[in-house]
């Protein structure tokens, strides 16, 4: 397995694809000099393996001051439990996902799917609009709800250098009634996104995307992709 992948300074890819386990979603950091946020935290299995990736960065895991849940699937916070264990990290979710990320409903966080025995995490920011934006260093992190894949489902993205990076999480989809999914609102929270203008989209599970029109063409080949 390869190591973090740096996108761009100060964001790194230190989880999923080929640098944790299979079922993990893509993780990401994003440091400062003094602190750093995580982006999802993966299946759970490898959490101590993002660890060691971010280690590997020259990066103090301990330095992670918060981790941002995107939304309360199994392969987004099934590390969650073993992080705040091990970090003194604030977590931070949206309002409509901590039925998935607190009680750990199984048919919101879709563990059995993955064989994960999940158990609850506290969430200390419950976010909800207007949202506040997260400081780190001289720049902010900015969320944005995009209800659709889950009712809960939040991006986010922060201007770093000049660049507009954009963790939009599981456009893809999939999509499903007991998720609460909705198609329709789906496609209103990715013409969201394409309002941002990102010039790097950090993806859920497939990676990253730039300059700015490959961020455009990917979104908009799934709207043209999923119409029912």
């Amino acid at each position: 397995m390869r190591r973090a992948v740096e996108i761009c300074p100060h964001v790194y890819q230190v989880g999923g694809n080929s640098l944790s386990y299979s079922e993990d979603c893509c993780v990401y950091l994003v440091t400062s000099q003094e602190k750093s946020i995580l982006i999802d935290t993966g299946a759970g299995a490898s959490a101590d393996l993002s660890m060691e990736n971010i280690a590997a960065a020259g990066i103090n895991p301990e330095s992670i001051g918060h981790i941002v849940i995107t939304h309360g699937h199994i392969d987004h916070i099934g590390g969650l439990e073993a992080m705040t264990n091990r970090l003194d990290a604030k977590v931070a979710a949206h309002q409509l996902e901590l039925p998935a990320v607190e009680e750990g409903l199984p048919q919101l966080t879709a563990a059995n799917w993955y064989g994960v025995n999940y158990q609850g995490v506290k969430v200390d920011i419950v976010l909800n609009d207007p949202f506040e934006p997260l400081q780190i260093g001289d720049y902010q992190l900015r969320f944005v709800h995009i209800p659709g894949h889950t009712p809960g489902s939040i991006a986010v993205y922060a201007d770093i250098d000049g660049k507009r990076v954009l963790f939009g999480q599981d456009i893809h989809g999939p999509f499903n009634r007991e998720w609460g999914s909705d198609i329709s609102q789906w496609r209103a929270s990715m013409q969201k996104l394409l309002d941002l203008r990102a010039d790097i989209l950090c993806e859920g599970h497939f990676g990253i995307y730039s300059p700015a029109n490959a961020v455009e063409d990917y979104i908009q080949g799934y709207l043209k992709r999923i119409r029912r």
